[in-house]
């Protein structure tokens, strides 16, 4: 199914109006107002002026912003103006905004707006990437997608900030894939030895050293006019890393044993999950390649952030399950997954995922089938917070029926938690009276 998104513009002066209808294609649904009233069909995207009765001191867009917001929460609102003040730069984005644009606007600055706005709902909306989809409806998962999208059409590196498991591979080839029929090349550097690198990366002529009974195209070079995809972009070592901020400055590639360089274009997209910025301090990655790699950066949140993902991402992984089973989860289940820590994010949850479809004897996934397999250890309990007007005893013990609230919230069987908390039957009994908490 073909995207269709409607654009409303809110603005008094017909010109403009009239001008914008012009710029707007498909997949947009041009709505044009002079003034606000209320829109029946789903604003996906608005351009609102802030001056709606030609009055510089006057900020009636704001509160047609805040309408906007409050009727589409969805809708990507950009403020315009001719005011640049910061104040009120400001009381666009509290009032629901989600960028603003000076007055008047030029052509190549609404089409760029569009585009990336149309990146950013296909992300949400259709089916593009089946290899790499963005699963998840939270704030986090669409403030992923928000920064993916804006990316669309750059041409400068883009450094991947994550924890192991994120999907750090995911997002490079939804980057990838926002432009239609690029190539993609991924490797780890980790896994290319000190000695092999160049060779690798650049392509080497025949008899450049021996064993090269044949020429070979490097990875930047087979990635030409697309993407090469570098995870675990800290274990380049030093001696290496010259030769990749080389390329980076001049975007040419010399092969190993020859005397003439190839231009090639190819974006790099880096990824890490260590500090790169500790790394430069500590001597063990060179400063200039950092700055080079990160002129766009996006952090990918870890699971942990994004809890309400998990049911989408459950569902999601059930359905990529081979053979297919008719399982869901339940609600109990769901919980139980969301009250833990999730050390190995998203590819952890997809073990657990696939573990519980074997083990799970009914059609729905219960509460139980996820005990048997994730530890009560690692369930997380709320943050503890520590009155230091207490005495060291009473703050112990405040601790302590945290502590049995946690497990009482895994679990309520008498048996289980006196091996949960390893303590006797009429400790826990004794305690849980003491601090008048409910079995």
């Amino acid at each position: 199914m073909s995207l269709q998104l409607n654009l409303l513009v809110v603005d008094d002066d017909s010109l403009v109006l009239e001008t914008l209808r012009q710029f707007v294609e498909t997949p947009w649904n041009f709505i044009g107002k002079t003034q606000y009233n209320k829109v029946e069909e789903t604003i996906h995207a608005a351009f609102v002026d802030l001056h709606l009765s030609g009055n510089i001191q006057k900020n009636e867009g704001l509160e047609v912003i805040r309408t906007i917001s409050e009727h589409h929460p969805h809708a990507e609102i950009i403020a315009i103006s001719g005011d640049l003040s910061r104040d009120l730069m400001e009381k666009t984005l509290k009032a629901g905004a989600t960028r603003f644009l000076p007055k008047p606007l030029t052509p190549d600055e609404v089409e760029l707006t569009l585009n990336k706005l149309e990146a950013y709902f296909q992300l949400r909306f259709s089916q593009q990437g089946q290899a790499a989809r963005l699963i998840g409806s939270s704030e986090h998962a669409n403030s992923l997608r928000r920064q993916i999208a804006e990316l669309k059409g750059e041409k400068s590196p883009i450094l991947l900030y994550a924890e192991s498991g994120c999907g750090k591979d995911v997002v490079a080839h939804i980057l990838n894939e926002q432009e239609p029929t690029r190539p993609f090349v991924s490797i780890n550097v980790s896994s290319i030895a000190e000695n092999l690198f160049e060779s690798e990366m650049f392509g080497y002529t025949k008899g450049a050293f021996t064993g090269a009974q044949q020429s070979k195209i490097g990875l930047l070079e087979s990635a030409h006019g697309g993407d090469l995809f570098l995870d675990e972009i800290e274990a380049l070592p030093l001696s290496q890393q010259p030769k990749l901020l080389r390329f980076l400055e001049n975007g040419e590639v010399r092969r190993v044993g020859a005397n003439e360089t190839i231009h090639v274009s190819t974006r790099l997209i880096a990824a890490t999950n260590e500090d790169l910025q500790k790394m430069v301090q500590d001597g063990k990655f060179r400063e200039d390649l950092y700055w080079r790699l990160s002129g766009h950066k996006i952090h990918i949140p870890p699971l942990s952030e994004r809890k309400e993902d998990i049911a989408e991402l459950c569902a999601y992984f059930v359905g990529q399950s081979t053979p297919r089973r008719n399982k869901t989860f339940s609600e109990d289940a769901i919980e139980r997954l969301q009250s833990y820590n999730w050390p190995g994010n998203i590819r952890e949850l997809r073990r657990v995922t696939e573990q519980l479809l074997l083990i799970a004897p009914l059609p729905i996934i219960r509460s139980e089938d996820v005990k048997k397999i994730l530890s009560p250890a690692t369930i997380e309990s709320k943050e503890l917070k520590f009155d230091f007007n207490k005495s060291l005893a009473d703050l112990v013990s405040d601790y302590e029926k945290q502590a049995i609230e946690a497990a009482l919230h895994i679990d309520k069987d008498v048996e289980s938690l006196i091996k949960l908390l390893k303590i006797s039957r009429s400790s826990l009994y004794k305690k849980i009276k003491d601090y008048n908490l409910n079995l």
